[in-house]
């Protein structure tokens, strides 16, 4: 493994282990992904045993990195659990997602998404995995961590390149 991807997958799939926790998952995601993004830089100095400064790119592109590695992983172990429990978020939250949806008076797009979704639930509980489900997800992943995770890496910058000046 080359030492330019080995702290971005190392610290994406600790971030990702961690996003799968449930509690975890809907209090801290996008907290979750900055701080592995940090850690990254973390790593990365210390493998290489420098103390230079951190360039604002390599900052960006470490978290960007961090942030793919870490939507991969984290629909991997989501798709992962949800098939062996055959339950997730969306088959435990359809009826209160259906109702909000309904309440909100968008017409007939609600009928549309509400067949398209229970399709997906009943995916997920008969056979354990929906390839709609799971696309959706991965590409929510990538936008989210991939932000959060270039955010992570100019914070990791920062922080890092002060804790170094003051030295």
């Amino acid at each position: 493994m080359q030492k330019k991807y080995l702290p971005a997958i190392l610290c994406g799939f600790g971030g990702a282990v961690l996003l799968t926790v449930p509690g975890l998952k809907s209090v801290g995601c996008c907290l979750i992904v900055l701080i592995a993004a940090i850690m990254t830089l973390v790593v990365d100095r210390r493998m290489n045993f420098t103390s230079d400064p951190i360039s604002t790119g390599n900052a960006v592109i470490w978290g960007l990195k961090t942030g793919l590695f870490l939507a991969l992983f984290t629909t991997l172990f989501d798709v992962l659990v949800t098939y062996f429990v055959r339950s997730n978020e969306l088959t435990q939250t359809l009826p209160q997602s259906e109702q909000m949806l309904r309440d909100l008076n968008l017409g007939p797009i609600v009928d549309e998404t509400m067949q398209i979704m229970r399709h997906m639930s009943d995916e997920i509980t008969t056979k354990g995995f929906s390839a709609v489900y799971t696309f959706g997800m991965l590409f929510s992943n990538l936008i989210v961590h991939t932000i959060f995770g270039m955010l992570g890496g100019l914070l990791g910058m920062v922080i890092l390149n002060r804790r170094n000046q003051v030295r």
